[in-house]
């Protein structure tokens, strides 16, 4: 019960951290000079969503893979997210097309830069914990 929540709450504060960069990357114009349609606004309702899923998401810190190695383990689980993403999230249920790719060709790379991000924080506060 105690790993589980755990990976849960360094999940959401994973989440916390990459959603913010998403939204400064937005404000700032770091995704636009890279042609990416990708600057969501800063709200309760487009935070909350990606606390939860960063939450669950942490549960994959669970699997036993690269043992101790927690930088090579959050730069491979954070491919998970990302496929989801870009694969069944964007072509499914926003319609951005595969990979999201109606929302630039550099799409893919932002939205794996995010989920490392989520990845980096999760595993550093699990290391930390």
């Amino acid at each position: 019960m105690r790993k589980g929540l755990l990976v849960y709450a360094a999940g959401s504060l994973g989440a916390l951290v990459s959603s913010l960069a998403l939204w400064l990357a937005g404000r700032y114009g770091l995704v636009q000079v890279l042609d990416v349609s990708l600057a969501p606004g800063l709200s309760a309702a487009w935070l909350y969503p990606r606390l939860v899923w960063g939450g669950l998401w942490g549960f994959l810190f669970l699997l036993p893979v690269f043992g101790s190695r927690w930088v090579w383990k959050a730069l491979v689980l954070a491919w998970v997210p990302t496929l989801v993403q870009l694969f069944v999230i964007y072509p499914y249920t926003t319609g951005y097309g595969v990979a999201g790719l109606e929302l630039g060709m550099l799409t893919p790379v932002v939205v794996y830069g995010i989920y490392v991000i989520w990845a980096q924080v999760t595993a550093l506060t699990l290391r930390l914990a």
